[in-house]
């Protein structure tokens, strides 16, 4: 066995540990990684061989010379990180294959923290992104990583995921797919509820009030000192129906998802939003 197939798992790991991200809260089925101390969601018993998964890449590194470590969202395994031995060689057939926001079938084995990739196919079904959906897909991708811990399946999310690329694919109006997503993905990892309820009555919250959202326990009624954002009722309503016609729901709904999303992050910046919002004010 030559050098770069011989991979020292415990480095590896640390590598790729370090160009990981923020973890998901601790709670009920919530492991510390051994490597970085950070919580993550505490996955079944790892299988040696997987074929014929469904994936994205969500973000590749350089490894050694003629390798890749690679970043795989599949839908059954979550987030899932693979070397891809050669595919830096020139006439690898990987190197058309491993990019970004194409659908594929991919297989790995190993139980290691780094599992080897043994396949990895286009199966197309997918306009490519162009332009600002491009720069959307990347904020997506980088939502992913942060949020999600390694072998924490997510087959749900992977489903709106591959929705949100084909809606972004198509022109419809990015402020809204982001919106949902944000959403959808906030409420997958368990850290927002549901937005409708009050917590200090339980009650459905009311259309015409106004309303915060608390990042800990949810929403309720705003006190004058509140400096977070407030958001009406109708706001809440609209999005956990996902509803985001009405203008003032889209203007509310964005200054609550930054809040959120930068709490939860831990005042970690994400790169690709700042760009988006220089470009496209989103």
């Amino acid at each position: 066995m030559g050098a770069e197939t011989k991979i020292d798992s415990e480095r590896d790991a640390l590598a790729f540990a370090q160009m990981d991200a923020l973890p998901i809260p601790s709670g009920p089925g919530v492991a510390k990684n051994p490597v970085t101390g950070r919580s993550r969601a505490k996955p079944s018993e790892k299988e040696s061989r997987v074929s014929e998964q469904p994936g994205f890449v969500l973000h590749s590194y350089p490894y050694k010379e003629t390798s890749l470590i690679v970043d795989v969202f599949s839908r059954d395994y979550g987030r899932v990180p693979v070397i891809a031995k050669g595919a830096k060689r020139p006439h690898s057939k990987l190197r058309s294959v491993l990019q970004s926001f194409q659908p594929l079938s991919v297989g790995w084995t190993g139980k290691s923290e780094v599992r080897t990739l043994t396949s990895a196919e286009w199966i197309g079904g997918l306009l490519p992104l162009e332009r600002a959906a491009l720069l959307c897909g990347f904020y997506l991708n980088e939502l992913l990583v942060k949020f999600l811990a390694r072998d924490d399946p997510h087959p749900a999310l992977f489903n709106h995921y591959v929705s949100t690329l084909n809606q972004l694919a198509h022109g419809e109006s990015a402020p809204i797919v982001l919106r949902k997503f944000e959403l959808f993905l906030l409420k997958e990892v368990g850290v927002v509820g549901n937005l409708t309820i009050c917590t200090n009555t339980r009650e459905k919250v009311i259309a015409d009030q106004i309303y915060v959202v608390d990042p800990e326990r949810g929403a309720r009624p705003v006190h004058p000192s509140d400096s977070t954002p407030w958001v009406s009722g109708k706001t809440l309503l609209d999005m956990e129906r996902e509803e985001y016609a009405d203008s003032i729901t889209q203007m509310q709904s964005k200054l609550l998802m930054r809040f959120l999303l930068a709490y939860h992050l831990g005042g970690a910046p994400l790169n690709t939003r700042q760009i988006l919002i220089d470009l496209m004010q989103l």
